[in-house]
């Protein structure tokens, strides 16, 4: 197995990881924004809600990334 494979795998495990530990904790912010959409404490929660999302973004294009990279110098 190449080391690229590796990198990927694990990049991918990890990230699954995360995201599946700070699920309940966003689903508990997103509620907090819905119910009190003027307070203060809402408007962070809403910011690291996008910054979350932005994130899972981040990792999902880097995963394809590494992914593609993995491929390429597995099969070439």
């Amino acid at each position: 197995m190449n080391f690229s494979l590796w990198i990927t795998i694990g990049f991918i495990v990890i990230g699954f990881i995360v995201l599946i530990s700070m699920k309940k904790g966003i689903e508990n912010k997103l509620n907090t924004v819905t119910e009190n959409e003027e307070s203060k404490e809402s408007s962070l929660n809403a910011r690291s809600i996008i910054w979350w999302i932005y994130s899972v973004t981040a990792w999902g294009i880097v995963s394809i990334v590494l992914i593609v990279w993995s491929l390429h110098s597995y099969f070439g």
